[in-house]
């Protein structure tokens, strides 16, 4: 059906990158130390990172790591992708964030645009000029371009920070002119501003939860270690399910950063924020803020097998981060 729409598709892959390898910088991590002052690529412990900020009276953790580079569609802004766009053009953006450690804020600068679709699935649609993402989450939004010649940058704002990456969408005629890599002031911190507003257009049928697993989101930066109710992956207990239930898991982050949380096989809604219930998006990954932030997701156990769910910043979930649920006649496969 998308096919058929009047829309120029533009798809934009957001990363982080570093030169160095992501075990060594694990490793240094996992030791807890490092200076103050730290070149690209370099990690960033709890207490001296640059990024560290203070919320609800306790010490909060935005970006453990310094990358070298910040990406879209493998671009930085001192050569970014030109998309050639026609005045007046509808354009459905598809932005996926596909870094290991870094959220973004969208800023479509001097345009305004519509979320429509959250990790593939769509919404009501949300009006606005900046949206944030965070790891692994994606987003469709539709912007209709102005009439005349004309340059629309479509950017992405490290959370908690100014370093930042972008296309740009330009006319045939228009002046291409160069963008800093820096915002001039820093993103905004990620929280559920834009998930309360979403609303699945086909979500769940109406039901009580069969089961409800509460699953706290645990760890710290000074050691390194992130858990699932205080577990590591290897230490993990598949969470127990059957086949044809409705089930809700509770996340709830006691830890000073805060987690993307993926569920391999399942598209889930999101069906409460801090005790608020709502008939939010249906998606596969939502992000939870740091600091006793809470979520509820929801799903059918439809598909049979032995899923992953972990946190998707990939140093946590290698550091721990990760279980399992196991169901059905494909749970051994």
């Amino acid at each position: 059906a998308e096919a058929g729409l009047d829309e120029q598709e533009v798809v934009v892959m957001l990363h982080d990158f570093t030169f160095r390898d992501p075990d060594e910088i694990l490793n240094e991590l996992r030791q807890g130390g490092a200076a103050d002052e730290m070149p690209p690529g370099e990690a960033r412990m709890s207490g001296k990172s640059m990024s560290g900020m203070e919320m609800s009276g306790m010490a909060m953790d935005i970006n453990d790591i310094e990358f070298d580079a910040y990406l879209a569609n493998d671009r930085t802004l001192d050569d970014p992708e030109v998309v050639r766009v026609e005045p007046r053009g509808r354009v459905r953006l598809r932005i996926i964030n596909a870094g290991a450690s870094t959220n973004f804020k969208l800023d479509l600068g001097g345009l305004e645009g519509e979320v429509i679709a959250a990790d593939g699935l769509t919404v009501e649609p949300v009006r606005g000029r900046r949206f944030p993402i965070a790891m692994a989450q994606r987003l469709d939004i539709r912007i209709t371009l102005p009439a005349g010649q004309g340059v629309y940058p479509i950017l992405a704002v490290r959370e908690g920070d100014v370093q930042r990456t972008g296309i740009l969408l330009a006319t045939a005629g228009a002046e291409i002119k160069k963008i800093s890599g820096q915002a001039m002031t820093k993103a905004a911190i990620l929280g559920f501003d834009l998930e309360k507003r979403l609303v699945s257009v086909d979500p769940l049928p109406p039901s009580r939860a069969d089961r409800v697993h509460h699953v706290d989101l645990t760890g710290d930066m000074a050691s390194y270690l992130w858990t699932l109710n205080g577990v590591t992956a290897k230490d993990h207990t598949p969470l127990e399910i059957a086949e044809g239930e409705r089930v809700e898991i509770v996340f709830r982050n006691k830890t000073m950063m805060s987690h993307p949380m993926h569920l391999h096989g399942h598209a889930f809604q999101v069906v409460e924020i801090d005790g608020q219930r709502l008939s939010g998006a249906r998606r596969d990954t939502v992000h939870v803020p740091a600091n006793g932030a809470q979520v509820t997701i929801a799903f059918e156990a439809d598909n049979p097998g032995n899923w992953i769910m972990h946190c998707h910043n990939l140093y946590h979930a290698k550091a721990g981060m990760l279980t399992s649920l196991r169901y059905g006649d494909k749970a051994e496969v």
